[in-house]
């Protein structure tokens, strides 16, 4: 099936340095799953903890949708993200013995379920931020040399 990608999370991209990926699907009510199909879903400053053996995806904004009218969900709740229980164990493992940290990178359609890719991830200092920035700086000036060629 194809993947539609709907939201990324380009600050976890900068922010930390990215590991392991897993793909996990999302408890959502009938406006979140609108809302989502519109774009308006920001994972900006979002996080995932591992509670009870499941997970949960904190901090992850949907906006209302406009027709739910008293139907309509909290844009920022503690939304269940579904994985298997081998995955929570890894997961959770790094998490506590590693000081890892689990960030969502990207929500997205396979067919008609929502889905969203979570990583383990470990902060940057602000020296490999610097590093990261010179090195995109650096590829951009040689697209542009390339582009004029």
């Amino acid at each position: 099936m194809q993947k539609k990608i709907i939201s990324t999370n380009k600050k976890a991209y900068h922010d930390f340095l990215i590991f392991d990926k897993f793909t996990a699907g999302l408890v959502l009510t009938g406006t979140e799953i609108k809302s989502i199909r519109k774009g308006s879903i920001n994972l900006k400053d979002s996080f995932v903890k591992i509670e009870d053996m499941e997970a949960f995806l904190y901090n992850a904004h949907i906006g209302l949708y406009e027709q739910g009218n008293i139907f309509n969900h909290e844009e920022k709740r503690v939304r269940k993200l579904l994985l298997n229980k081998k995955e929570i164990l890894k997961l959770l493992g790094k998490v506590k013995q590693e000081n890892y940290t689990i960030v969502p990178l990207e929500i997205f359609f396979t067919g008609r379920w929502a889905k969203v890719e979570i990583a383990l991830a470990k902060g940057k200092k602000l020296y490999d931020k610097r590093e990261s920035l010179k090195k995109k700086d650096v590829e951009k000036n040689i697209a542009k040399v390339i582009k004029r060629i």
